[in-house]
């Protein structure tokens, strides 16, 4: 008599396995970050650690954000001190999100610095830190807490690093963990292999660059669209 074979038991096996291998966590781990340390001999305390040059090593991390903090084109004469006014590229990842629409600048020493519409007034301590911060809109902390995560790292870049911790000293002063706040600073130093160019420019001499701000992941700030405060 031919013997039948029943694929129960093994299709009940398989299931255990899988059941067994789905509960168990990935064996690929993310490397621990190390702790934002300033670097006091930088102009503006940029991280000892994570920094333009090795930046390319903590990118695409699921418990951090990537935020720059320039602007697209910006009024400042950043020409005049070596620097680009206009945002000519960026990292891949980040975000950008303008300073100048988030706080009152400090003191720049360039001519023709953005001075219009901003989510918060900001009074700024001799020492670079906020003396006091107020809101001009209804909607201004909902912004920051929305484009700043307070339960991720945050690294933050612009062209030469003041923008960046402008930000990460407003972040502090609303009560965001220092532990989890890094100026990796001046993004026109990067010489990394994840640059995200943002304009073209044609082989011919003659021809016009091209501006493609369609390639950037930008945070678009409609002060129209927001409540003011009566402060």
């Amino acid at each position: 008599m031919k013997k039948t074979i029943s694929l129960i038991p093994a299709l009940l096996l398989c299931a255990a396995l899988l059941a067994g291998c789905a509960g168990k966590p990935s064996e690929t781990k993310t490397e621990a970050l190390p702790a934002p340390e300033a670097d006091e001999a930088t102009m503006f305390a940029v991280d000892k650690n994570i920094n333009m040059t090795t930046i390319d090593n903590y990118l695409g991390r699921d418990d951090a954000v990537y935020r720059d903090v320039r602007m697209l084109f910006d009024p400042a004469d950043y020409a005049a001190i070596g620097g680009e006014a206009d945002l000519t590229r960026t990292i891949k990842g980040f975000k950008i999100v303008p300073f100048p629409y988030i706080a009152t600048l400090q003191s720049l020493p360039v001519a023709n610095a953005y001075a219009g519409e901003h989510l918060f007034d900001v009074e700024w301590a001799e020492n670079g830190t906020v003396s006091k911060a107020t809101a001009r809109y209804a909607e201004s902390m909902m912004v920051l807490e929305e484009l700043f995560p307070k339960d991720k790292a945050i690294f933050l870049m612009c062209g030469g690093g003041g923008y960046a911790n402008m930000l990460k000293q407003l972040l502090l002063y609303f009560g965001w963990d220092e532990n989890l706040l890094y100026n990796i600073g001046a993004n026109w130093e990067y010489k990394g292999e994840n640059a995200l160019e943002l304009i073209v420019y044609p082989e011919d001499a003659n021809g016009k660059n091209i501006y493609a701000t369609w390639r950037a992941d930008y945070a678009y700030l409609d002060f129209d669209k927001l409540n003011k405060t009566e402060n």
